[in-house]
């Protein structure tokens, strides 16, 4: 398959670039950015070409990876859904409920398969344990803790990104949270209470389709000390909690490529596709309003 990279940022380059040039299954063939000297840089590191047109390298792939702020990808990835180009996407998939229908729509329409990157949700230890407690169920409640130190820790790259100084941590860490809590106790019937705390701390309350409630905290101003994620569930067969991944996050972008190729191949979705992806963003915006409608 041959595939380009949309994005040169920190995460294109730590995480994508890598990924895409190191799989067996891809031609990496190019780079775009929306700065032309980043795109440039990127791609010489990689010894590929860099696009100053996007469109240009749409005629030359099968399939685009997106590293860039969310709701340029989601404008993007329907530009190259519509071009009849596989999409390999970031959470979250899109900042608003509209961005992310108009993505879901351009993806059917084209027929192209999808697959977004929830991180843990590509790392063997936690997939494997996920896949476990679907099929175990009659869980009761769910808690879930993903506490980053973004803006709290000295030189982190990802601290001076707008959209994340903007949405913060219910958007950025918010949907691995719901990656995890979602195959498990199914879709939330309502966003039951949603809340700040220190920061951009926010906890949620949600009811789930299968029974069960769940509580979330989410952060990026944690202090570093305090930093980590937890998932524990609990019910009929007693109490389990998310093992800690053991692979980093290129070789887990290189099984979300794994499953781009199988669903393009196959043309069977992938659990974790836009459609999925949109039901995330559906629950981050539900909360988002009503933090917005409460006082801080």
């Amino acid at each position: 398959m041959r595939i380009g990279l949309l994005g040169t940022g920190p995460w294109a380059r730590a995480a994508h670039a890598p990924a895409l040039g190191e799989h067996p299954g891809l031609d990496f063939v190019g780079v775009w950015g929306r700065r032309p000297e980043a795109a440039g840089a990127l791609a010489a590191v990689h010894g590929v070409r860099a696009y100053e047109d996007v469109d240009a390298l749409l005629a030359d792939v099968d399939a685009v990876a997106v590293a860039l702020p969310p709701a340029v990808q989601a404008e993007l990835a329907v530009r190259a859904a519509r071009a009849g180009r596989h999409l390999l996407l970031d959470k979250p998939l899109a900042t608003t409920v509209a961005q992310g229908r108009a993505l879901v729509e351009a993806v059917d329409a084209a027929g192209v398969a999808s697959v977004v990157f929830f991180t843990t949700r590509f790392q063997p230890e936690p997939q494997t344990w996920i896949e476990e407690q679907a099929r175990v169920g009659g869980w009761f409640t769910g808690r879930a803790q993903w506490l980053g130190a973004v803006f709290t820790s000295e030189a982190n790259p990802f601290a001076a990104s707008p959209w994340r100084r903007e949405k913060g941590a219910l958007w950025d860490v918010g949907p691995h949270a719901l990656s995890v809590l979602l195959p498990v106790l199914g879709e939330p019937r309502r966003v039951t209470a949603a809340a700040y705390g220190p920061g951009d701390t926010v906890h949620l309350v949600l009811d789930h389709a299968g029974g069960a409630s769940s509580s979330t905290t989410l952060s990026l101003t944690a202090p570093p000390a305090a930093a980590g994620a937890m998932v524990e569930l609990r019910g009929a067969s007693g109490v389990t909690a998310l093992p800690e991944a053991r692979s980093d996050v290129v070789p887990a972008l290189g099984r979300a490529a794994d499953a781009l190729i199988t669903a393009a191949a196959s043309g069977e979705p992938h659990p974790c596709d836009a459609r999925f992806a949109f039901t995330v963003t559906r629950i981050l915006a539900t909360a988002e309003t009503l933090l917005h409608s409460g006082t801080r």
